[in-house]
């Protein structure tokens, strides 16, 4: 069974299929979702809406019990780390990550950021040991065959590879290089642009990503059949 952890973090409540002004990366991922469900019915989806419920971001407090030995903890040491507990165990259990991440002022909103920052912890998703030969830190999630799918919208447009604003772009590298971090490489990324023009162009982007979207989600599934045959 395939479980997917579908995360949203927009303010916007709901999706631009929906809602006049809703948002474009909750109309994405719910239609990764919806397309995965149709595919393969018995997947597992758990939803964390980060964008509506966001985590507490990281304290001093947070930091200190982090690397606290967990055998030395204090009661109060745990009780600060039960949310990150939390956020890590779905991270852990999840085959597939879909995450809808919109470009706010050029990088990915502050609640998936305070998400971030939650489940990158030493001793759960990465390994330190000042003392140890070559690299001390090191990913504990590299052989877990997980899948990010960031899902994006921005207001401009040529954010991609090689284009105009390439550079202006820390939605994907903000997100990706954590992620990496902790062992999770394989990923894929769709985008609607053109939010701020309006009219044909934001349709056509619409279009554009949704079939993306599509094809990408039968190639997923497609993938996930035959590793289950092998």
């Amino acid at each position: 069974m395939t479980r997917l952890l579908h995360i949203d973090s927009s303010a916007r409540s709901g999706g631009s299929d929906r809602q006049p002004h809703g948002s474009h990366s909750r109309r994405l991922s719910a239609r990764f979702v919806q397309r995965w469900r149709e595919l393969d019915p018995g997947a597992e989806v758990v939803v964390r809406d980060v964008g509506l419920h966001p985590p507490t971001p990281v304290t001093g407090g947070w930091i200190h019990a982090a690397f606290t030995p967990e055998a030395k903890r204090e009661a109060w040491m745990r009780d600060t780390l039960a949310e990150s507990d939390r956020l890590i165990d779905e991270l852990l259990a999840a085959d597939v990550i879909v995450a809808g991440v919109p470009m706010y002022n050029f990088g990915m909103p502050a609640q998936f950021k305070a998400w971030i920052d939650n489940v990158v912890r030493v001793g759960r998703t990465f390994g330190f040991d000042r003392s140890r030969e070559g690299e001390p830190y090191w990913p504990l999630l590299a052989d877990a065959g997980k899948r990010l799918v960031l899902l994006s919208s921005r207001g401009d447009y040529g954010y991609g590879a090689g284009e105009r604003l390439e550079a202006m772009n820390h939605v994907e590298p903000g997100v990706l290089t954590p992620m990496r971090y902790l062992g999770i490489t394989q990923s894929h990324s769709v985008a609607i642009e053109y939010d701020e023009f309006g009219g044909e162009r934001l349709q056509a982007s619409i279009e554009r990503a949704e079939g993306e979207v599509d094809a990408l989600v039968g190639r997923l599934v497609g993938e996930g059949e035959v590793r289950a045959a092998a």
